[in-house]
């Protein structure tokens, strides 16, 4: 079910371990063990201007990588918790992955963008990662 246009996403770093991934991570977990720029061939494995009908589509359509992550490439741009440049771009963030507007070429594991916190965009989300609890039950991440 689509979600209405007017829903917004607050940053809570006290979320019980759920964050954003880092831009390390993004990066790991797409590539899945792979070594080149995508995990697979582009239409298989995202919806990006090339196969989208100029729409938003359905997640979980497209092939998933080999550790069964969907929609890393291609759907929306995926925010990371990580600062662009902060001395250049003061608090704008990282974004991964290309979009369904986009065309075949930001659809790669390298290449990133940024963007304001503020930002509301239809081809913008977000993947969460949660962190592991060391012993003691404290946050480890």
């Amino acid at each position: 079910e689509a979600a209405p246009d007017d829903w917004h996403v607050s940053w809570d770093r006290g979320a019980n371990g759920y964050r954003l991934l880092t831009d390390a991570e993004w990066q790991v977990a797409c590539r899945a063990g792979s070594t080149g720029p995508r995990y697979g061939a582009l239409d298989d494995i995202a919806w990006y201007a090339g196969n989208s009908r100029g729409s938003l589509r359905p997640v979980r359509q497209k092939q998933p990588n080999a550790w069964g992550l969907s929609d890393t490439l291609g759907g929306v741009w995926e925010w990371c918790w990580d600062h662009y440049d902060v001395d250049a771009y003061g608090s704008y963030r990282i974004i991964r992955g290309g979009g369904w507007s986009d065309p075949h070429w930001s659809c790669r594991v390298g290449v990133r963008r940024k963007t304001s916190p503020q930002a509301a965009l239809d081809d913008l989300g977000l993947r969460l990662a949660r962190s592991l609890t060391a012993r003691g039950g404290a946050w480890a991440g």
